[in-house]
C-alpha cells in the first residue's frame, strides 16, 4: 500500500480509538437500563458533553477521553522517546506509563520527563484510572516487581500504537510486534488471558492497516490467523488459548446471526472488564457492523459492562480499515485532544517525535 494510505490508516485507528473511549466513557459504570433511561431508547449514539458523570462537570462542548485514550498516548511517547535514545521500547514504555501515574497522582520523580504530552492539562486530570495500573507502576516505581493475576482490560486498550508503529514499511515483524504488545500488557497485568489478549489485538491491527483493501471475509480471516498464531506461541498456557479461541470463535458467530446486540454482548460475550471479554466484543461489533463504523461504536459502548474500552478497541480496529478520512465528521467534532492525537499518529507514521508545532 501507498505511504499515504497507511498513514490515513493509522490516523484512523488512532482516532477511532479515542472516538469508541469518548463516546463510552459517559456510560463506563452504568447498567444497559440507566442508559436507556438517560439517553433514550437508542441509548447513546452522539458525545455527552456535559460531564455530569465527573466532579469538573462543565458543558464545554468538549468529549472528553478516559484513562484509555491517555494511556494509549503515552505508549506511543514511550515507543517514539525509545527510537530517540536508541533504547528497547518496553522499558522505555514502562518509563513513559510512571510518567502517566505522575499525571494521576501529582508526583514527580528526577529523570522522568521524557513525554512532551505530560505537559498538556488535558492529560494531568484523573479519568477513572485502572486501579491495577496505578497499583502495578507504583510497585515498579519503589523498585518491585508487580505481583498480580490481572487479566483486566486495562493491559490491552492501551496497545494500538505499538503495531501501529510497527507496521510501517515493516519496521517491526509482525510476530515482534505481537510479542511486544504483550510485554506490554504484562507491565501492568500479569495474566496470560491479558497479554494473550493485546498479542491478539496487535496482530490484527497490523494487517489490517497492511491490507491493501480489506472486506469482511479476508477480516475473518485475519482472525483465524491471529488465534492460530497464539495457539503456536503459548503451548504453556494451552487452557488459557482454549479458553480465548473459544470465546473469539463465538463472537464470529454471533456476529452473522445475532439480531440483539445487547443481549449477545451481556449474555454470550461477558461485560469487557477482562481483557479477552473486552476483545471478544471489539471483534463482535467490528464484525457485524464492519461496513457501518457508527453502528459498531454505538454497539461497542451500550451495553452494562466496560463501554469505554470496548468501544476504544472497536474504534482501533475499524480505524485501521476505513482511515481517517471515511471516519464519521461528528465524532471528529470536538472530540478531545483531536489535533493532538492526529499529531502523536502522524509520528508514529514518520517513526520519530516532533513537537505539536513544530
Amino acid at each position: 500500500m501507498e505511504n499515504k494510505g497507511i498513514k490515513n490508516r493509522i490516523r484512523g485507528s488512532l482516532i477511532g480509538g479515542a472516538i469508541g473511549d469518548a463516546l463510552g466513557y459517559p456510560v463506563e459504570f452504568l447498567p444497559y437500563g440507566s442508559i436507556l433511561r438517560k439517553y433514550g431508547r437508542m441509548g447513546i449514539t452522539r458525545y455527552d458533553t456535559t460531564q455530569w458523570w465527573s466532579e469538573d462537570s462543565s458543558n464545554n462542548g468538549i468529549a472528553v477521553i478516559s484513562d484509555d485514550t491517555q494511556m494509549t498516548l503515552f505508549t506511543a511517547c514511550g515507543i517514539l522517546n525509545a527510537k530517540k535514545t536508541d533504547t528497547d521500547i518496553i522499558p522505555s514504555v514502562c518509563e513513559a506509563y510512571i510518567e502517566w501515574l505522575f499525571t494521576q497522582t501529582n508526583r514527580n520523580k528526577e529523570g522522568f520527563d521524557k513525554c512532551w504530552i505530560r505537559e498538556l492539562p488535558e492529560l494531568n486530570v484523573r479519568r477513572a484510572p485502572g486501579n491495577t495500573c496505578i497499583t502495578a507502576l507504583n510497585s515498579i516505581l519503589t523498585g518491585y516487581e508487580p505481583c498480580n493475576n490481572s487479566k483486566g482490560c486495562g493491559g490491552v486498550m492501551r496497545i494500538a500504537p505499538i503495531p501501529l508503529y510497527g507496521v510501517v514499511e515493516n519496521r517491526i515483524d509482525i510476530k515482534k510486534v505481537c510479542c511486544l504488545a504483550a510485554d506490554a500488557a504484562a507491565l501492568t497485568h500479569q495474566h496470560p488471558l491479558a497479554y494473550i489478549s493485546s498479542f491478539f489485538v496487535a496482530y490484527i491491527i497490523y494487517r489490517l492497516i497492511q491490507s491493501e483493501s480489506t472486506e469482511r471475509e479476508m477480516y475473518k480471516e485475519y482472525i483465524r490467523e491471529g488465534l492460530a498464531l497464539i495457539v503456536e506461541m503459548y503451548p504453556k498456557y494451552d487452557d488459557e488459548v482454549v479458553q480465548f479461541c473459544r470465546l473469539i470463535k463465538t463472537a464470529i458467530l454471533l456476529s452473522d446471526i445475532s439480531t440483539d446486540d445487547v443481549r449477545t454482548i451481556e449474555n454470550e460475550l461477558g461485560g469487557g472488564w477482562v481483557a479477552e471479554e473486552t476483545v471478544a466484543i471489539a471483534i463482535y461489533c467490528s464484525l457485524a457492523y464492519f461496513d457501518n463504523f457508527e453502528r459498531a461504536i454505538i454497539a461497542a459502548v451500550n451495553h452494562s459492562g466496560d463501554s469505554d474500552s470496548t468501544g476504544a478497541i472497536t474504534g482501533n480496529i475499524l480505524g485501521a480499515v476505513i482511515g481517517y478520512e471515511n471516519l464519521p465528521w461528528f465524532y471528529k467534532k470536538n472530540l478531545e485532544l483531536h489535533d493532538v492525537i492526529l499529531h502523536i499518529a502522524d509520528d508514529l507514521f514518520k517513526g520519530e517525535e516532533s513537537k505539536l508545532n513544530d
